[in-house]
């Protein structure tokens, strides 16, 4: 679930200025090699798809059998037991790995954790966030930041 936020976050807006971890190739394959891949360039484009499709998706705004089936192409998963245990092996190109890891990541929280994956609140951020409050009810990124300043801009409001 890490990557698939990581992925959907690697292009917030940073004092109304994006910052696309995934642009430059330079940090792009940092990113990469961060997350256990290679940073080549198949690998990159492939990300890059990726993270508009689960973009889309997360927004609602994409139908995800439309938006993520071209990412799932030539993957399929492989039952295997390890250690007297039933385990998947999921076999993808290898540029596409890490793409395949965050479509799977999305559905394991639509199953796990439906509704819960969502963009922040802020209309000036691009981030998403994963809520797992009991209540459900998380609206922000980040408290300390997007709802800090949601809540002072209300107050401020309330107070003119």
């Amino acid at each position: 679930m890490d990557l698939l936020l990581d992925l959907l976050n690697s292009r917030p807006l940073v004092d109304g200025v994006e910052r696309d971890a995934l642009r430059d190739p330079a940090s792009a394959r940092r990113w990469a090699r961060e997350h256990g891949g290679d940073g080549g360039p198949e690998e990159l484009t492939v990300l890059r798809d990726a993270r508009d499709a689960l973009t889309r998706v997360a927004r609602g705004s994409a139908d995800p059998g439309v938006a993520l089936a071209p990412l799932l192409d030539g993957v399929h998963r492989t039952p295997e037991f390890t250690d007297g245990r039933l385990t998947w092996r999921t076999v993808a190109p290898p540029h596409a790995r890490l793409a395949v890891e965050a479509v799977l990541a999305w559905a394991a929280v639509e199953e796990e954790l439906p509704g819960r994956l969502r963009p922040c609140a802020n209309d000036a951020c691009r981030l998403f966030l994963l809520d797992r409050s009991r209540a459900n009810r998380a609206r922000w990124c980040s408290m300390a930041v997007c709802g800090n300043r949601a809540k002072a801009r209300r107050h401020y409001e309330r107070t003119r």
